[in-house]
């Protein structure tokens, strides 16, 4: 019985020892939350800004892709830049990011563009427009890559021609190359009814199937690395154009992280 007894001290002790010396659980990083709630709260943001955060939900995408001061990131197809400003203001001085558009999404957003950048207000932020096939990003430079509502277009076949057939695995390849290892992607989309044709769908309703999607960046070498489900809206019938008024900003999107 006494040996019994001193066994299981010695056992309840090894644990305490391994407990403390365990990492503590993941968690959201304090000084990445902070800065992204100073940044959500700055009054250097433009009034329009304030009005979308609540339907954008834009603190829950922030803090489940886990971006914080210092880093280097990349908004894609950023148009009037909602997110590349948050991104500039949460990264700070010693980070930088990279606010993609092809010439086609930059004509679409031409004046918000230019007042998002007048002045160079957002000094951090460089600007790069080019196209998909030569989009710019470096190489192994990136902790963190965007896209917010976007990615769908890479399939956008209208039939007025304003848009160019571009290949989402000329630009994945792109973006693997550009990021670091570990590094990651936050795709934010609205979601079609399961097994649509993106080719023809996208011109339709401007969403994408979800599970499309994740072939498409797991084929490009990522890894899935989590879902948010912050902007899940079960209502939605994924029937309709994004701007019906029905389900205008109450569409259901899905939210992936892929890690490279």
């Amino acid at each position: 019985m006494k040996t019994r007894m001193l066994l299981s001290a010695l056992a309840l002790g090894a644990l305490c020892v391994c407990a403390s010396l365990a990492p503590t659980p993941a968690r959201a990083d304090d000084t990445a939350t902070a800065s992204i709630d100073a940044a959500l709260k700055s009054t250097e943001r433009p009034k329009k800004d304030f009005e979308e955060d609540a339907h954008r939900k834009a603190r829950d995408v922030l803090i489940f892709s886990g971006v914080k001061p210092g880093m280097r990131v990349a908004d894609m197809f950023s148009a009037g830049g909602y997110y590349t400003e948050l991104l500039s203001r949460i990264v700070g001085p010693k980070g930088k990011v990279i606010a993609y558009n092809n010439k086609e999404y930059a004509g679409f957003a031409e004046k918000d563009i230019a007042a998002r950048y007048a002045d160079n207000r957002l000094s951090n932020v460089e600007q790069v427009t080019a196209p998909v096939e030569t989009a710019g990003l470096g190489t192994n430079s990136l902790d963190a890559v965007f896209f917010i509502m976007s990615y769908h277009d890479l399939y956008w076949r209208p039939k007025d021609g304003s848009w160019p057939a571009t290949d989402p695995a000329v630009l994945l390849k792109q973006v693997h190359a550009a990021l670091k290892p570990g590094g990651v992607v936050i795709v934010e989309d609205h979601v079609d009814v399961a097994g649509a044709d993106p080719l023809v769908n996208v011109d339709k309703v401007h969403r994408i199937d979800p599970v499309r999607l994740r072939k498409d960046f797991e084929k490009a070498g990522f890894k899935f690395d989590g879902e948010s489900k912050a902007l899940a809206h079960p209502d939605d019938d994924h029937t309709k154009l994004v701007f019906d008024k029905a389900v205008r900003f109450k569409t259901d999107q899905v939210i992936y992280r892929f890690r490279r």
